[in-house]
Order: structure tokens, then sequence, then C-alpha cells
């Protein structure tokens, strides 16, 4: 196990030697993810790592591919899918194109699962998702919509939880145990690497997804966030984040109202 100050040096070192700068993501989460790499190396001690992650930019990319964390699923939160797909898609048909920035998009399922409520809204043909990860190897994975077939059982019961009407297994191909989504959904998406931690806004969009990624930042970055994703939306557009994370100690309440229970606000003001 390695201990705090080691951790920090672990830091300095990514940030001095790489540029990515894990100083404001969540200490004991990120300390969890490190030890795990830690372990799976069997390195006879923390300089040993230490050394390995300076000199071997390969390892060193492994690493980052192992503790940004992509944990994902197609409609994940269901009741989540349905309030998009009755109570904002409405809205957002009422303008002559749609931009959406899904932000720590992990290897794209909820991309894919907006796509897929857009298109069945006769909405995708005007519409762009834009789709960012600070994580370049999932966004390799996300960009050729090929998932798991085993997990389509449990995609199909969210999508039907949703609200879905449609067979679900129109929207891929499935062959020797994978799922390939249909080019239309993918045609509509802009996949590219973004680092909320330190990149700018790049677009302004009418609706900003960014569902349990900032679990895993501390509150100063957090609210940075925030701001950013503030200064990316335009003005009555929607702000998704995930069931445990909120905006109410970041930007001020009285240009966001919230939407029923859903962890979605629209900007007022």
């Amino acid at each position: 196990m390695i201990e705090d100050i080691e951790l920090e040096t672990l830091i300095n070192d990514i940030y001095e030697y790489y540029g990515f700068d894990f100083g404001s993501y969540s200490k004991a989460s990120l300390k969890r993810r490190v030890n795990r790499v830690y372990q799976l190396g069997e390195f006879e001690n923390f300089y040993e790592f230490l050394s390995k992650v300076r000199s071997d930019s390969d390892y060193y990319r492994s690493m980052i591919d192992e503790i940004t964390v992509n944990v994902t699923e197609m409609f994940r939160d269901p009741s989540f899918y349905a309030v998009v797909r009755k109570e904002i898609l409405p809205i957002l048909a009422t303008k002559p194109f749609i931009r959406l920035w899904h932000a720590g998009c992990s290897t794209g399922e909820e991309v894919y699962s907006m796509a897929i409520i857009l298109k069945e809204a006769g909405l995708l043909h005007k519409s762009l998702l834009y789709a960012t990860d600070v994580n370049a190897t999932v966004i390799e994975s996300a960009k050729k919509g090929i998932f798991p077939l085993r997990m389509m059982k449990e995609y199909s019961e969210n999508y039907r939880d949703a609200g879905g009407q449609e067979d679900f297994s129109s929207y891929y191909i499935a062959n020797y145990g994978i799922a390939k989504f249909n080019a239309e959904l993918a045609s509509k998406m802009v996949f590219s690497q973004h680092n909320l931690v330190s990149d700018n806004s790049f677009n302004e969009f009418d609706m900003i997804l960014c569902r349990n990624v900032l679990i895993y930042f501390d509150t100063d970055l957090q609210k940075r966030v925030i701001n950013l994703f503030d200064e990316s939306l335009s003005i009555l557009g929607f702000l998704a984040l995930g069931t445990k994370e909120t905006i109410k100690y970041s930007i001020s309440q009285t240009k966001y109202k919230q939407l029923g229970q859903e962890k979605i606000w629209r900007k007022v003001k």
C-alpha cells in the first residue's frame, strides 16, 4: 500500500513529466485506484513503481487507463432517460439545431442511449452529440459503437424502463459475442479527448450531460467544472449530473431551476 506522501509525489511527477494534473481529484478515491495498479505491478517498493511511471510512457498510459474511472451502461438510471424523453426533448425539438455534450463519456454507452431516444423523437437528423473523455483509449473504443452482446438483455430492460417502445435489437447487429450499433447513430457523434481539469469551453450547447464524474473530484474542482459547464450552456439549456452530484454549492441557485427529482437543471438566466 502506498502512503499519502507517496501519492503526492506521484501526482507531482505525473504533472511534471506528462502535464496531467491529478491534484484536484478526490484523494481517497485516487489512492484506492493507484494502490490497485501498484499491487498488480508487483513492485518491490514505491520508488520502483515511480521510476517505471517516469521512464516508460506506455506503462504510464496503461496506468492512466486503469485509474481514470470508466463505469457506465446504456440507459443507466432509466428514470433519468424517461424524463429526458418526456420533458426535455419536446423543448429541444423547437430548436433548428440541437447540440449536446457528453462530458466524461467513457466507452460511449450513454451517448448511444441519447442518440436512440433522439432518433425515436425524430430529432437525430438535426442533432450533434459531442462526446469527450480524458482517457484516449476509451474514446477510441466509444467511436466503434461495439459493446458486449451479453449486456444487451440488461440494456434492453433499461431501454424499456426508460420508455422505449421499439425492438431494441433493431439498433445493433449481433456477431461473435459483440453488438455493433448502427452507423446512423454514430454519424451524429463527434468524439474527442478533453480534460475537465485543465481544458476550456469549446462550444455552446443546448444540453450538457456529465453523470457520475464529479464524485471523483474535490470541491474546488467540482466548482471549476460546473462553471465550465455554465459558460458552455446556452440560456434555457439543460445540465444533467449523476444521482449523487449537485450544483448546489457551486453556482448561484437563481441561475438554475431543477426539474423534479432528477439531477437535471435548466439554466434560466
